[in-house]
């Protein structure tokens, strides 16, 4: 059985099937867990248990990840490096959550959100359940966004307007060495070579080389959008303040 679910068969993926879409609910139940308690997870050591779940949740799956490559002897520059946007979100959610770093948590929470929501809403995945890469994958981003989560309404860590241009920057900068590395290996990390194969948001931003233009333009887009929560709470302050 194990030899199953860690092999090279397994069933297709569907996107929006039951498999996918339990997920998802699995998600949103989380969230709103995690929601509901966060005044309670504020004592110290409960910060510390949330913190070591999800940095032991984040590493394992990396980690296993790794395992299962040489495993199936599918080790490859090409598509197995840690260098895609999610990947690379993952390295720092971890990093951010064992400094407990805010200058961390200002790019990891625009790149963490936009491109972990986006992987769950349109996964890039070949097995579906009960194969072992369907469970890494979800664990994953699901760890992903809650660790951002936990950072915002556990920890209290807002990201400020110039937050999302330190993202961008970023972005841009980390996307530099990247575009070498697809040239060397023949890869598409971050998407910059190709559109993912499976079907994705990236169809709807033009042909390749052009959606990388809009891709910029989307991320400024996403970013803003997942800043006005904290525009709006930060004007209510200030409209209650002067009062």
């Amino acid at each position: 059985m194990l030899e199953g679910f860690f092999s090279l068969e397994g069933s297709p993926f569907t996107a929006f099937s039951i498999s996918h879409l339990s997920m998802v609910l699995l998600f949103g139940f989380l969230t709103l867990l995690l929601f509901i308690y966060r005044e309670w997870l504020r004592q110290d050591n409960r910060k510390r248990i949330i913190r070591f779940i999800l940095v032991s949740l984040l590493i394992g799956s990396e980690l296993s990840l790794e395992i299962w490559y040489a495993y199936t002897d599918v080790w490859n520059p090409y598509d197995t490096l840690p260098f895609q946007l999610c990947s690379i979100s993952l390295i720092l959610c971890i990093f951010m959550l064992t400094m407990n770093s805010y200058k961390i948590f200002e790019i990891t929470f625009f790149f963490g959100i936009a491109g972990a929501t986006q992987a769950l809403l349109t996964p890039e995945l070949f097995y579906d359940f009960p194969h072992y890469r369907y469970f890494h994958f979800f664990i994953a981003h699901i760890a992903i966004l809650l660790s951002c989560f936990y950072m915002v309404w556990v920890e209290k860590f807002h990201p400020t307007f110039y937050s999302i241009w330190k993202a961008i920057i970023a972005l841009n900068l980390i996307a530099i060495p990247i575009f070498f590395i697809n040239k060397w290996t023949g890869g598409n990390y971050m998407f910059l070579a190709r559109k993912p194969s499976n079907p994705s948001l990236l169809d709807f931003l033009g042909p390749y080389p052009y959606y990388i233009i809009s891709l910029e333009a989307v991320a400024v887009f996403l970013f803003t959008f997942l800043y006005l929560p904290f525009w709006y709470m930060k004007k209510q302050q200030q409209i209650r303040e002067s009062a």
